[in-house]
């Protein structure tokens, strides 16, 4: 059987991740399944772009074609990918060795699995506070209690750690430039949701697989380990999961009911228990940051039906024209 061809495609915006940025490349570099190219796409920063393409660092050099932001980076580096398979590894991530060999080994006899996503590791680069929860391990882009812990279907798999394939693209189209990082305070983000859902409802019998098995480690910055950081960035993610839900519909949204009313209510239970019965004072801490991240969340989908859902759409994605 031939080696898949994968291609590797790291979104950066900015000079100041520029170690991360380095080691992100290496670690795609270095896969046991080696990539066929590693494509680096600079989100409209022409300073960045020129110190990458002359670090010689053995990678495709992109400057992002579309609008300003993650969607339309991935976007960019989609069109230009040459493999069959395209992987998205984040720019302040480093992929373990079998991270693609592990994800691509569940695409290759099963042509009904479209994408594969990892699991998704912490690397604190501050003191971990004792009021965050695992419950909320997703607000700093990581794996959080409540995903499977076995490999299996899931609506959809982390943007930053997957791998897709080529063609699934070419027939749905790419990430919504009305949804994706773009660097402003409150960004936008669940555009890999909406990718998914978009693609169940085109392709029949498309899967989407998460496989744990396979991990990068992802590095959380102290100055997201506050409460201010937390209840902006679940406000955020209201915004974000109002839109998706006008797009997509509302029935769409079962994995974040499912989420809310049985990891949340568990992860309330579980803190009032620990301060109860173990005399864990962080644990009221945790409850309460459950609680407080469940009402910036709710805040921001209301809010949301106000504002961003009354503004003119950007239109529906399309698919990513092959660079040439």
């Amino acid at each position: 059987m031939s080696t898949p061809a994968v291609s590797v495609i790291i979104c950066v915006y900015t000079e100041e991740r520029w170690d991360f940025t380095l080691a992100a490349i290496d670690s795609a570099r270095r896969q046991s399944l080696p990539p066929e190219e590693v494509l680096v796409v600079v989100d409209h920063n022409p300073r960045l772009l020129d110190r990458l393409a002359g670090a010689d660092l053995g990678v495709r050099v992109l400057a992002n074609a579309e609008e300003k932001g993650l969607a339309g980076g991935r976007n960019t580096g989609i069109a230009a990918a040459r493999g069959e398979f395209v992987a998205f590894l984040d720019d302040d991530a480093a992929a373990d060795a079998d991270w693609l060999a592990l994800m691509v080994a569940d695409m290759r006899d099963r042509p009904e699995i479209v994408a594969v996503g990892s699991r998704v590791d912490p690397v604190w680069l501050g003191v971990r506070p004792r009021w965050f929860p695992d419950e909320l391990l997703w607000t700093v882009g990581c794996s959080y209690r409540g995903q499977p812990r076995a490999s299996g279907a899931v609506r959809n798999p982390m943007g930053g750690a997957m791998v897709a394939r080529k063609s699934m693209f070419e027939r749905v189209g790419g990430f919504s430039a009305r949804l994706g990082r773009t660097g402003t305070e409150l960004p936008l983000s669940c555009e890999e949701t909406e990718l998914c859902i978009r693609a169940q409802d085109a392709i029949p019998g498309a899967i989407f697989w998460y496989e744990p098995a396979a991990f990068i480690r992802h590095r959380v910055a102290a100055d997201r380990l506050t409460w201010r950081y937390l209840l902006r960035r679940c406000y955020a993610e209201g915004l974000s999961k109002a839109v998706v839900a006008h797009m997509a519909g509302h029935a769409k949204l079962g994995t974040e009911w499912k989420y809310t009313l049985v990891t949340l209510t568990s992860g309330v239970a579980r803190g009032l228990g620990d301060a109860l019965f173990r005399l864990d004072p962080a644990g009221l801490q945790r409850a309460t940051a459950i609680a407080a991240a469940f009402a910036a969340a709710a805040a921001g989908f209301v809010v949301a039906r106000f504002t961003i859902l009354r503004r003119p759409a950007t239109g529906p994605a399309r698919a990513p024209t092959s660079a040439s």
